[in-house]
Order: C-alpha cells, then structure tokens, then sequence
C-alpha cells in the first residue's frame, strides 16, 4: 500500500505539480470552448448551406464530411501540423488542434443536423408556406427548430466526444492538461502527475456530461 501511495499519490510531488496541471487545466478549456462554438456553427451554417443550395454544393460537402468523419483525428493534426510547413504555411500548434477539432466536430454536426432537416415532415413545411410564410421564414420558424430538437441528443454526444480530443494536442506541443503530466513524469519517474492529469479530465468533463444529460432530457420529444 505505501509503494502504491508513494507511486500515484505522492504529496511531494503533487505539491510540486499542481500549478503545471492547473495551468494545462485552463488550456484544455480554451481549446475545449473554442472547438465547441466554431465547430457546432461551423455545422449547422453547412447543413443550412445544403439544404437551400442544392446538388452543386451538396457533393463538395458530402466529401468534406466523409473526409473528416473517416480520417482519424490524430492523422489530421499531424498531417496539418507537419504537413503544412512544407509549402510555406505555419500555423501554432494551439490553432492546428482547434482547427482539426473544429473541423471534425463541424462535420458530424452538419451530417446530424442534416439528419435532423430531413426528418422534419414535408407537411410541415407547406403547412407554413400556406400561411404566407416565404421559403427562408420556413426554415427559420418552422423547419429548423424541429430538426434542432431532434438533433440535440446525438449532438451533445458527439461534441462531449471530440472535445475529449484536446488530449490529442500532447503530440504536437501543446499545453494541455496530458502534455503537463507527461513531462512532469518525464522529470520525476512517478505516476503522481499522471493520475493528477486523470483527476483533471474527471473535474472538467463530469459537470460537462451532466449539463449534455439535462440538455438531452430538456430537448426531448415527450410520450403522450
């Protein structure tokens, strides 16, 4: 018991680490807050875009959202973070994790908003059309809050799930919460600062997968 304390629960090192992981804590949350608005407007300004654009814009995106759904997105940020030096661009690593992010996140929320377009009956739309409503006030007032209802459970999912990516930013160099941990082991040779790192994820994510329950339960279509 006392090895296992000493190897993850070392007071020493705590002490000497938690400013570190503190400080990689409020980096995670930038990135995390930035990800979450660019990418989920990001999404729904694609989805409205192939809804009223039609089929010469409706094939570009499709490629865009399988591009990003399929590719892994460590593949991305390594791609982007290496990749684009080499024909003169160079872009901090903090704003390559949130552009990949951002991107990945803007590319299952425009299939699930989409998804949520579609699914809104056809009746409903000539029900308001009938009332005078022109074919843009439809889709504001009528068709679009329907799909977002429908939307918002596997939104919610979906956003809590990429922001947990941030941990992806370790490899490149960013300062986030693992990469903090990890060079603190790097140093000391313990596992104190890695658990602490863990304990981080739990302070920040828990209260966060609780609001996306309450905000799937709030959005939810009620049994009559």
């Amino acid at each position: 018991m006392e090895r296992f304390l000493d190897s993850f629960l070392n007071a020493k090192l705590i002490a000497a680490t938690w400013p570190a992981i503190l400080s990689g804590l409020v980096v995670t949350v930038e990135i995390a807050a930035l990800v979450v608005v660019t990418g989920l407007l990001l999404g729904l300004a694609l989805a409205l875009l192939r809804w009223r654009a039609g089929r010469w814009i409706g094939w570009p995106l499709m490629l865009f959202v399988d591009l990003f759904r399929a590719v892994p997105p460590l593949v991305l940020v390594l791609l982007i973070f290496f990749g684009l030096p080499n024909v003169g661009i160079e872009l901090p690593s903090f704003a390559v994790l949130w552009l990949v992010l951002s991107l990945v996140l803007a590319a299952f929320a425009e299939e699930i908003v989409w998804a949520g377009l579609i699914a809104v009956k056809r009746g409903q739309s000539e029900a308001a059309r009938s009332t005078g409503l022109s074919e843009n006030q439809t889709l504001i007032y009528v068709v679009l809050p329907q799909a977002l209802r429908l939307a918002v459970p596997p939104l919610t999912n979906r956003t809590i799930a990429i922001t947990k990516n941030t941990a992806l930013g370790t490899v490149i160099g960013v300062p986030e919460i693992i990469n903090q941990a990890t060079t603190a082991v790097s140093f000391c040779g313990n596992a104190t600062p890695l658990l602490m790192g863990a304990f981080a994820y739990l302070l920040l994510f828990v209260p966060v997968i609780g609001l996306g329950r309450w905000i799937e339960s709030r959005f939810a279509w009620r049994r009559q």
